[in-house]
C-alpha cells in the first residue's frame, strides 16, 4: 500500500508484503515499495490517530544467519544487492522506521519478526515450500528440492502465528519487540518432502535444482522473548498442520478448473 490512509483506528497491523520469493522478485522495486512507502503511510496514520501499531516483519531480515537459532539481537547477515534483498531490505527498513517513530514521536509499536508461516487458504501457485510440496505430491508431479535439501526452515501454522501477533499487540507499551514468532521445531527441506510424500500417498519423486541465490541454509527462531513476554509457544506439530493444509489443497484440487490450470502451468 504506497499511498496516505485517512481513517479513524486504534489499532493498524501492518502486514503488506508478498513474502514468496516468485511474487517479490516478479517487481522488486514495488515490494521494497510497499514495506518502505507503505511503512511511511501506516506509521504516518499512526501518529496522527493516535493508534497503536504492529509491523509485520520477517525471519529475512536474519538472511543467511551465521548465528543459529536467531535471537532477535542477532543483526543479520544480508546480501543487500542480491535478488532477494527487495523484500530482506524492505523490511528492515520497515523496522527502522518503526523504531525511529517510537524514538521521535513516542508512537505505540510493536514489531514481530515471522518465520516460516503455512496453512490452508495458500495460493496453489504460492511459491513457498510447503504449498509447492503439496500441490506437486497430489497432482503427482516431481518434488522440486533445491540444492542438496540439507538447509533447513521452522514452519508455523497459521492459527499459531495468528495468536502469537494479536497477544504482542495486547501487551503493554513499554514491548515493542522485535519479537521472534515461529516454531523452533527444524526440519530440512528433504525431511517435509518425504513426510508430504508419505501423508498424501503420493507416488512423486524428488528431484534437485540449482540452488538459488542467498538462499538461506538454516532458519530457526528463538521464542525465548516470545515465551517470556507474551506467554506464547507455537501448540501446531508439523503433521497436523499438515494434514489440515493438505485437505484443504485436495478439496480445492477437485475443481477441475484448478487443476487443470496448475497442470498446465507445470507443462508449460
Amino acid at each position: 500500500m504506497t499511498f496516505p490512509l485517512y481513517v479513524e483506528v486504534d489499532e493498524i497491523y501492518n502486514l503488506a508484503c508478498p513474502a514468496s520469493p516468485i511474487h517479490y522478485q516478479r517487481d522488486p522495486v514495488q515490494t521494497t515499495k510497499t514495506s518502505v512507502h507503505g511503512a511511511i503511510n501506516v506509521l504516518g496514520l499512526a501518529k496522527r490517530v493516535k493508534a497503536k501499531v504492529l509491523q509485520a516483519s520477517t525471519s529475512e531480515v536474519y538472511g543467511d544467519p551465521n548465528v543459529h537459532p536467531q535471537t532477535e539481537d542477532y543483526w543479520g547477515h544480508v546480501n543487500p544487492v542480491g535478488p532477494r534483498s527487495c523484500y530482506d531490505e524492505g523490511k528492515r527498513c520497515a523496522e527502522t522506521l518503526f523504531f525511529d517513530y517510537w524514538r521521535q514521536h513516542n508512537l505505540r509499536i510493536k514489531v514481530a519478526r515471522i518465520f516460516n508461516t503455512y496453512g490452508p487458504r495458500m495460493h496453489p501457485n504460492d511459491g513457498r515450500v510447503v504449498s509447492n510440496f503439496i500441490v506437486q505430491a497430489l497432482l503427482g508431479h516431481d518434488i522440486t528440492v533445491y540444492g542438496e535439501g540439507t538447509q533447513t526452515r521452522s514452519f508455523c501454522y497459521v492459527d499459531d502465528l495468528i495468536d502469537g501477533i494479536v497477544r504482542l499487540m495486547a501487551t503493554k507499551d513499554e514491548v515493542t519487540g522485535p519479537i521472534n514468532i515461529g516454531n523452533p521445531t527444524e526440519f530440512s527441506m528433504l525431511q517435509l518432502a518425504s513426510t508430504v510424500i508419505d501423508m498424501t500417498g503420493s507416488r512423486s519423486r524428488v528431484v534437485h535444482r540449482a540452488l538459488p541465490e542467498n538462499d538461506p541454509r538454516q532458519r530457526r527462531p528463538d521464542i525465548s522473548r516470545a515465551q517470556e513476554l507474551l506467554s506464547w509457544s507455537p501448540r501446531t506439530e508439523l503433521k497436523e498442520g499438515l494434514s489440515r493444509t493438505i485437505a484443504y489443497f485436495e478439496k480445492l484440487l477437485s475443481e477441475s478448473g484448478v487443476r487443470a490450470a496448475l497442470t498446465a502451468d507445470k507443462g508449460a
